[in-house]
């Protein structure tokens, strides 16, 4: 009796499965004609909506491209860059106030001057990106010159340059791979690559850079050996940057030595000033003649202190 009523249940389990799936077979079926028709109304509609989606997505794109593109000859300070700067001159400069005059007054004067240093600094901070992206610039010539020497075409070589550089630097926001990027990115949007690299190398303001994108565009626009020209254009522009190198080198000691020197004479008049506080009495006072004297010594020494940076400043 029981094996009686379990076959009656599975032959009902049967019959309900068969019609439960062809009941939704019967309304998919509905769906896909009611829902052809409509897309068969509206296929024009939707054809112009994607067209427009699209248009605007490319608009937005390149919007975002172009408000990313980095003008290297020109440096902003952010809001804690500046901040900090001013403050560590401030008080820098509130310190020699106070040292040289041993007034509170002249001490605030000169810490005023010290808000000016952000400035200063904002164009050492600009030569600094330039160095940067120059030795960058260097490292990617030289993947570029072999990838054209390997038989790639020059598209290919751009692509295969972002994937050189990556094993260099690792971090994605390196200038030269997102320029390179930039590049592959117009050229994949249809610009020439004539425009891109000029683009890249107006804005960088590095002459080994726009002597690159002189030679390329010439040589591209009239048919030279690219090859054998990128090669010697690397050769040449590595050649010149490891003499750079070598100079900033050979001069890095002298610098800090002429730091050092700067700074011993702030170091002396400390010592002076509380080892034998009477001997240096006399320069404090206003009613002679020793602030006089103590500004023209702290003229000298940030004569002294300008002229030696100065010097040393060598261009190749």
């Amino acid at each position: 009796m029981t094996d009686i009523i379990l076959i009656i249940l599975l032959v009902c389990l049967i019959v309900i499965y068969f019609l439960m799936v062809s009941k939704r077979k019967k309304n998919e079926k509905e769906n896909a004609i009611s829902g052809s028709s409509v897309i068969e109304e509206n296929t024009e509609l939707e054809l112009l909506k994607k067209k427009h989606f699209m248009e605007k997505l490319k608009e937005k794109t390149s919007k975002q491209i172009d408000g990313h593109l980095v003008n290297y000859a020109v440096y902003r300070l952010s809001v804690k860059e500046y901040i900090f700067y001013a403050t560590i001159s401030a008080a820098f400069f509130f310190f020699v106030g106070y040292l040289f005059y041993e007034s509170i007054i002249a001490a605030i004067v000169l810490a005023a001057f010290g808000l000016l240093y952000p400035k200063v600094q904002k164009k050492t901070l600009l030569e600094r990106r330039k160095d940067k992206l120059k030795l960058q610039f260097k490292e990617a010539i030289a993947s570029l010159s072999s990838s054209l020497a390997a038989g790639r075409s020059i598209e290919n070589s751009f692509k295969e340059v972002v994937t050189d550089l990556y094993l260099l630097y690792p971090d994605p926001n390196t200038f030269i791979i997102q320029e390179f990027e930039i590049i592959n990115r117009r050229i994949e949007n249809g610009e020439t690559i004539e425009n891109a690299i000029q683009d890249f190398s107006i804005r960088s303001d590095v002459d080994d850079i726009q002597n690159f994108a002189n030679v390329f565009i010439t040589c591209k626009r009239t048919g030279g050996n690219l090859v054998e020209v990128i090669r010697r254009t690397s050769d040449i522009i590595s050649e010149k940057i490891d003499i750079q190198q070598e100079v900033s080198v050979m001069i890095a000691q002298k610098r800090f030595e002429s730091k050092v020197l700067s700074l011993a004479p702030l170091g002396m008049i400390l010592l002076l000033k509380y080892s034998a506080e009477d001997y240096l009495a006399p320069m404090y006072q206003w009613s002679s003649k020793g602030p006089i004297m103590m500004t023209i010594c702290l003229g000298l020494l940030v004569f002294a202190y300008w002229y030696g940076q100065r010097i040393m400043n060598i261009k190749v």
